[in-house]
């Protein structure tokens, strides 16, 4: 926990850019991400972040009680999950899918991500694509949960 709580405060400290000891609550997700968490945006919404920077702050001991939130909830996904849900792309059921449905799962289904963090996110986790379009799914899963 005293680890936790030092990698808390230094992410802190780096969005509090005034070095008044408050962070803008606009940077709410990106300090919980920040902090090796990653909340959905649903979760992070219930903090009520402002639209806009510069409407409310937030002191230290104001977030630990957000983060220790976020840190315990359950609702991430494992590995596992993950796998069993690219299982039902892999038509041929050889460990592989299509990459352009890995593209659209991305940016159309669940949280949606924006189309510059999709082409973002594949070309750090996926591998190439082979000549048929399709890629090894386990591959893309393993450096997603960081397990590559």
């Amino acid at each position: 926990m005293a680890k936790d709580q030092e990698k808390v405060k230094f992410a802190f400290e780096i969005y509090d850019f005034d070095g008044k000891g408050e962070v803008d609550m606009f940077y709410i997700g990106d300090l919980l991400r920040a902090c090796d968490l990653n909340p959905s945006e649903k979760l992070v919404g219930t903090f009520s972040p402002p639209d806009r920077k510069g409407v409310k702050t937030m002191k230290l001991n104001d977030f630990l009680p957000m983060y220790n939130t976020v840190k315990k909830d359950k609702n991430k996904g494992s590995y596992e999950d993950f796998i069993e849900v690219m299982k039902l792309y892999d038509k041929q059921e050889d460990g592989t899918m299509m990459l352009a449905e890995l593209e659209y799962i991305l940016s159309a289904l669940g949280e949606p991500m924006e189309k510059e963090d999709v082409r973002t996110a594949l070309g750090e986790l996926a591998p190439e694509e082979d000549e048929d379009g399709l890629i090894p799914y386990d591959v893309f899963v393993k450096k997603l949960c960081g397990k590559a």
